[in-house]
């Protein structure tokens, strides 16, 4: 096996998509802000995956459902944070993006550490717009 072959060259991505993948994680906080299953499971691809602590959803509709009742349950009255902390192209159409943030409690105007987490998201570039196809968050500490 050669050892001198060069590796590919990352794909680039252009200033203007790093501002739509970047307009993501707003419209996740937006969608929760308003407590929005239908916009929160819009950022997903038809068969994305959403993976939180002891949570796993496969699919758009599974993760609306998920999220309908979560919002009308533990989630109710909470908002999200997140800012994105690194942006990695995999391939043409194709980033991993990482943030850091958290679920502010209800009423909170400060995100407790124990609710901070750090988060890596897997879009894609399907039907014209930048959507997940896999989200995962861990507790930051």
């Amino acid at each position: 096996m050669p050892t001198n072959t060069p590796a590919a060259a990352a794909p680039v991505v252009s200033s203007t998509e790093q501002e739509e993948i970047a307009s993501v994680p707003a419209r996740m906080v937006k969608a929760w802000a308003a407590h929005d299953a239908d916009a929160f499971a819009d950022l997903f691809t038809p068969d994305g995956t959403m993976i939180l602590p002891g949570v796993y959803q496969k699919g758009r509709d599974a993760i609306r459902a998920f999220m309908t009742v979560a919002f009308a349950g533990p989630y109710q009255g909470t908002r999200v944070t997140g800012t994105p902390i690194d942006l990695k192209p995999l391939a043409d159409g194709a980033v991993a993006l990482l943030t850091t943030g958290g679920v502010l409690a209800a009423g909170a105007t400060e995100l407790a550490d124990a609710s901070a987490i750090r988060a890596s998201w897997i879009l894609v570039k399907r039907e014209g717009r930048w959507q997940l196809a896999v989200y995962q968050n861990c507790p930051r500490d």
